[in-house]
């Protein structure tokens, strides 16, 4: 097998994308890994290897990578080399603070706005969710994840508050890569995605919006905790 054909494989995370916009269609690849938790924090790539991976000139990628690297979720560094930013616990906690409040916002919009079919397209990608986690795969139950949020937001019909939504995932995704078998989430009751689309199904946009912030909450406990062991034992190991 030669170089190209190796990297191709160990570069699982991305896809081979098409010929016509190329820089367009690299970024948007990264762009859902970053999402879905496909790449972990600290992660280190080349643009030669992923510019392998996807089957396309390096231009394409230094573009999106440049592009996200603004976006503050990968990071330039020398030798053409890439680290996928990470958060330290109080950036998280600060990020999920926002995303109370504009995550709580959409969905209070999709419980007035999703249409029958986005519901269902919830219920699906919730099943697909746990199917997942009880097959021990976690790369398809943060897909699924990604999945439920991005519909749950997108139904609210409000486009800047979208964008202002998937710009704070760009950074928070690859946290999720920690979830699985470390921190997966768990709540007090049942799954707080079905209080969420039970909230739809009702048109009520104050429980919909509630579920969302406990989900959040609740949901992001185990991995909280996490980050917090990770902190101290970084701390315990440094050097005086």
């Amino acid at each position: 097998m030669n170089t190209v054909n190796q990297t191709a494989k160990v570069l699982d995370f991305v896809a081979p994308v098409g010929r016509e916009n190329l820089a367009g269609r690299v970024y948007e690849e990264l762009r859902t890994a970053l999402f879905e938790g496909r790449m972990r924090p600290g992660q280190r790539l080349k643009i030669r290897d992923l510019a392998a991976a996807m089957g396309v000139s390096e231009t394409p990628v230094r573009e999106a990578v440049v592009q996200l690297a603004r976006e503050r979720a990968l990071r330039l560094e020398a030798a053409r080399s890439i680290t996928v930013a990470g958060l330290s616990l109080e950036q998280y906690l600060e990020l999920r603070t926002i995303r109370l409040e504009l995550e709580g916002l959409a969905a209070e919009g999709a419980a007035l706005r999703a249409a029958p079919h986005e519901v269902e397209a919830l219920e699906r990608a919730h099943a697909t969710l746990v199917a997942a986690e009880d097959r021990a795969e976690p790369l398809a139950a943060n897909r699924a994840n990604w999945a439920f949020h991005h519909t749950l937001y997108a139904a609210a019909a409000m486009p800047e508050l979208l964008s202002l939504i998937e710009s704070i995932w760009l950074r928070n995704g690859p946290m999720h890569a920690f979830l699985y078998p470390d921190a997966r989430p768990a709540y007090p009751g049942r799954h707080r995605h079905l209080d969420i689309i039970e909230g739809l199904r009702a048109r009520d946009p104050h429980a919909t919006r509630e579920a969302l912030r406990a989900d959040l909450t609740e949901g992001g406990a185990n991995l909280v905790a996490l980050l917090g062991r990770m902190e101290r034992d970084v701390a315990w190991a440094a050097p005086a």
